[in-house]
């Protein structure tokens, strides 16, 4: 993470890291990051639910596994960069005592 930079929920049409400074807390942008980090969470839930239903189904085929794993390798891929954009924004603080 670049000092200063909020890791954005998206990249560039290249695929390349997005960053805002993270002085801008309430800007329009760094809500709508938030907005957009909030819709990845949900769908992250929803994605998990329905992986975990196929891989229940003993009839489950191919197809169904590998589109399951697919959108689960796609959310994880968000939920990860969405962990690390909350992280490196943590203060660090003294530990009492």
């Amino acid at each position: 993470m670049r000092d200063g930079l909020r890791l954005l929920p998206w990249t560039t049409p290249e695929g390349k890291p997005c960053y805002l400074s993270a002085e801008h807390d309430h800007s329009r942008l760094s809500l709508l990051a938030d907005d957009v980090e909030a819709a990845q969470l949900r769908s992250g839930e929803q994605v998990l639910a329905g992986a975990k239903a196929v891989l229940a189904d003993q009839a489950a085929g191919e197809h169904a596994v590998r589109f399951a794993l697919t959108r689960a390798s796609e959310s994880l891929a968000e939920v990860l960069r969405i962990a690390y954009s909350r992280g490196a924004r943590i203060q660090p603080h003294d530990p009492i005592g």
